[in-house]
């Protein structure tokens, strides 16, 4: 279905691969399309519960593709829609996870900054870039950076965008965690599997729950909060963890969101 993308879902796990691993993953308005249009069709699908965003190769994603636009090879149109990627990022159902392998900077920054999860390999390198390059940026890392490592941190890798490095984003809390490269996927992939095998309910009404905190003043957001927990503790899943408990086994969840 895609030329610069590759999706693929089973158990409850969708994984997205940013493939030009010829170019490091550099954006183009083909990828960015395909992104769009993937994350679209995946937020609608019930059955993938996590997301996974990583690139293939050496590469995460550098940002767009220089040499690609220098040279006035725009592959398709992109329109304004396209660039909310970042909004389906952190408000789709699934919880989203930025597998970072390689190199994350500009657009691609914004991208895993993003996610609602984002983890690491050691050699990754990031940068916000957009200065360098005489652009005042894209892909809302000026909403999400601050949420993650605080205002004036944020402002300070936008405008003195000079590369830092796994450890570094590790200790300013871009990344919740660093691997090996060698066992990121499969250390990423375990974390996922565990929460597609949570309560497909909670998962969803508990990532809901995150993001109406970000835009209600306290009262609101604790009327909202008890009514959905008694809702959530009358489901089924609740009462099939609460029986596993006791019986000292792991629950058996259906697919029911709802």
């Amino acid at each position: 279905m895609y030329e610069t993308i590759l999706f693929e879902a089973s158990d409850g796990v969708g994984r997205l691969v940013l493939n030009r691993p010829e170019r490091m993953n550099g954006m183009t308005n083909r990828m960015l399309v395909e992104t769009h249009d993937c994350l679209e069709a995946v937020a609608k699908r019930g059955d993938v519960r996590v997301l996974i965003l990583t690139g293939a190769g050496r590469g995460f994603c550098p940002g767009a593709d220089l040499k690609h636009y220098a040279a006035g090879e725009a592959d398709v149109k992109s329109t304004a829609e396209h660039f909310r990627v970042p909004l389906f990022l952190h408000r789709m159902p699934q919880v989203t996870i930025a597998a970072i392998n390689g190199a994350c900077a500009g657009a691609g920054f914004g991208w895993a900054c993003a996610c609602d999860l984002r983890f690491a390999a050691r050699s990754a390198a990031f940068n916000s870039a957009f200065l360098n390059v005489a652009s005042a940026g894209d892909m809302a890392g000026p909403w999400s950076l601050p949420r993650l490592v605080g205002a004036a941190k944020a402002r300070e890798l936008y405008f003195l965008p000079d590369k830092f490095y796994a450890d570094d984003a590790l200790a300013m809390g871009l990344v919740s965690r660093v691997y090996d490269d060698a066992t990121l996927a499969s250390e990423v992939d375990a974390i996922a599997e565990r929460l597609a095998g949570a309560s497909p309910h909670a998962l969803r009404i508990m990532k809901q729950n995150f993001l109406d905190a970000e835009t209600m003043d306290l009262a609101t957001y604790i009327n909202v909060e008890t009514e959905r927990h008694t809702q959530v503790m009358a489901h089924d899943d609740a009462k099939e963890a609460f029986k596993a408990f006791v019986e000292k086994r792991p629950p058996k969840f259906g697919t029911r969101t709802q």
